[in-house]
């Protein structure tokens, strides 16, 4: 078995490797690893070469022509009803086209991401699974940047703790699974190294970039109409609320040593990352 991943990963590693989502907070990352190690990388997006479109089936042949990997990350989140059919669909694409080293994004404690888990393992593909907890990036590079910037954030949600892990580590774990042996049949289940209410978190973004910045419990019935104020598309409303007041429910209350059974060494603190991002400026007001 292990001659034989060998053999699939010089193969793959030889071919482009498709990062769909290719553009977003793993994905970004995930490619500018693999260019650096001069492996070959197609974008998946609606704006690549060519295009890809989850919405869009018609455009799958196109973008998995030629690859060696996929690696799999669902718009606008994995979360969302449907998206577990939508990726067994792709998974089975694949594997008819002879792509079968794929890797899921997932998410823990997400009812729909465990549906398509499910689904890709029954797909015939030669799978790993990244299972992940709450971003930390999502603090400056999603919806709760500006909240940060303008010095409060309030969402509805006590001080249940959770690891959050860093884009960075997500993209370390990505980048080996696709390109090291040993991998394959494996579900990385990948935290940060502590807990943290979202209270604490913010608490430490505002030590870290030196300012006041206050965290407020709210109501659903608030943070539903503050999301209304900001014109998402359904999808993202309906996926915030569902992450809010349900996922954030305590089932994610624990840490986990995937990072460190794929790479060998302890995940980023929270703490670091704050301290990195509060350096770019980014949350300056």
């Amino acid at each position: 078995m292990f001659v034989n991943e060998e053999v699939e990963m010089t193969d793959t590693t030889q071919k482009p490797i498709l990062i769909l989502g290719g553009t977003g907070k793993t994905g970004r990352r995930l490619a500018e690893r693999l260019t650096a190690k001069s492996i070959p990388v197609r974008i998946g997006s609606r704006a690549g070469t060519p295009s890809f479109d989850w919405l869009d089936k018609g455009s799958w042949d196109a973008a998995l022509e030629g690859v060696g990997a996929v690696y799999i990350s669902y718009y606008p989140d994995i979360a969302v009803p449907g998206a577990a059919e939508t990726v067994e669909a792709l998974a089975r694409l694949a594997v008819e086209r002879g792509i079968k080293r794929l890797v899921l994004l997932s998410g823990r404690g997400e009812t729909e991401a465990q549906r398509a888990e499910e689904m890709l393992k029954a797909s015939g593909a030669d799978w790993t699974i990244l299972r992940c907890s709450w971003f930390s990036q999502n603090f400056s590079e999603g919806f709760l940047v500006e909240n940060i910037i303008e010095g409060e954030v309030g969402l509805p949600v006590g001080a249940v703790g959770e690891p959050f892990v860093d884009a960075d580590d997500i993209a370390d774990v990505a980048e080996t699974v696709l390109t090291e042996p040993g991998h394959v049949g494996q579900l990385y289940e990948l935290t940060g190294p502590r807990l943290l209410s979202f209270a604490e978190a913010v608490a430490e973004i505002g030590k870290a970039a030196g300012r006041d910045i206050r965290f407020r419990q709210i109501s659903r019935a608030e943070f539903t109409e503050a999301v209304a104020a900001h014109n998402l598309p359904p999808q993202f409303a309906w996926l915030l609320d569902e992450l809010f007041t349900k996922v954030l429910d305590g089932r994610n209350e624990t840490l986990t040593d995937g990072v460190q059974r794929a790479l060998g060494r302890q995940p980023k603190d929270f703490f670091a990352y704050a301290t990195e991002t509060a350096a770019s400026g980014i949350w300056s007001n």
